[in-house]
């Protein structure tokens, strides 16, 4: 523990390089965190168990004017259900390996500065960090693999958030993650082959992300994974082509390749524009950055976006076209 029996513990935002949204397809795709944006939880022992509530959890407001936008902020649902269901989840994977945790309780608060509803992982993010502090507190070893599935579970089995394993291998791997969700593998082990890269290999990256609110995630996944199921020829070959992107990044990303990254993200982006109706806003800000040569796809499900840029020349002109649109322009530090 740290000072005075407190447990920091911290994950931070994650950018879907290329090769998403076929992380929940049996596909391949390559993530990296960044220390730009993170989320926290904070524990002390304490004769009960506590959940002490977020800004994002409040109900009391000012005026309606307040309530209004909170809601537009945080949405309708705060980070308190997130702990609950990390916590039942934890509760039941110790139970069922025999782990005794003893009648040792604990206040938890946490924190978040990642933006809200713009494809950075900001929910898993909290669910990461609460892991890691019980973790941490009552002195339990979770594998790196399993842990991402049961991070994965909290939000698809007790949250019913549609999700893929992409995010959550990110924030438990952490810095540049290459992902392999081989159908028979996963079948045969429960999670994929998860294989760290330098970062160092990547060539100049930027993130760029709306200021103002967008689609959830549970609303884009859902629709795509009804389609999928339903077998429509388009979506399920896209899959098959988002995750040979992603090997032809990283085969790229191996061999010094740097200058061929961006127009593998870009494919991404502009198959993703084929198969699905995306935001106007959202193209308008793919399409202002590559107007500077910068290459550009989103992070997530929309509201963020990840792209290549030549030099501090280009990356500055990245900034005079995207922030006068209310969209922030920053370089990640990779962590």
């Amino acid at each position: 523990m740290e000072n005075n029996g407190i447990i920091r513990s911290r994950a931070y935002a994650r950018a879907g390089f290329v090769g998403n949204p076929s992380d929940g397809y049996n596909g391949k795709t390559i993530s990296f965190t960044f220390d730009d944006f993170y989320a926290e939880t904070v524990m002390y022992e304490a004769p009960y168990i506590e959940l002490l509530p977020n800004r994002r959890d409040r109900s009391i407001y000012n005026s309606l004017d307040d309530l209004e936008q909170s809601v537009r902020e945080c949405g309708y649902y705060g980070g308190i259900r997130l702990l609950q269901a990390s916590l039942k989840r934890f509760r039941e994977y110790c139970r069922k390996r025999g782990v005794d945790l003893g009648s040792k309780g604990f206040a938890m608060r946490y924190f978040s500065n990642i933006p809200h509803h713009v494809g950075m992982a900001g929910s898993s993010a909290i669910i990461t960090a609460c892991f890691r502090g019980l973790a941490r507190f009552y002195d339990v070893d979770i594998p790196r693999p399993e842990l991402a599935n049961i991070i994965l579970s909290v939000e698809t089995d007790e949250l019913g958030i549609g999700a893929g394993l992409q995010d959550r291998v990110a924030q438990v791997y952490q810095g540049l993650t290459y992902m392999d969700f081989n159908k028979a593998k996963m079948a045969q082990t429960g999670y994929g082959d998860y294989v760290p890269l330098d970062p160092s290999l990547l060539p100049n990256i930027y993130i760029a992300f709306k200021r103002e609110l967008s689609e959830g995630s549970e609303v884009f996944h859902n629709d795509i994974r009804a389609r999928f199921n339903l077998g429509e020829r388009k979506v399920v070959e896209a899959m098959q082509t988002w995750a040979g992107l992603a090997d032809q990044v990283r085969a790229a990303l191996l061999e010094g390749r740097k200058n061929d990254v961006g127009e593998l993200l870009n494919a991404n982006f502009d198959l993703r524009r084929r198969i699905y109706a995306i935001h106007p806003d959202n193209i308008r800000m793919v399409e202002a950055a590559r107007s500077t040569g910068a290459s550009a796809k989103f992070t997530g499900s929309g509201g963020a976006i990840v792209g290549t840029y030549a030099d501090d020349a280009m990356f500055a002109e990245l900034k005079q076209t995207l922030e006068p649109l209310s969209i922030a322009v920053l370089k990640p530090n990779i962590i």
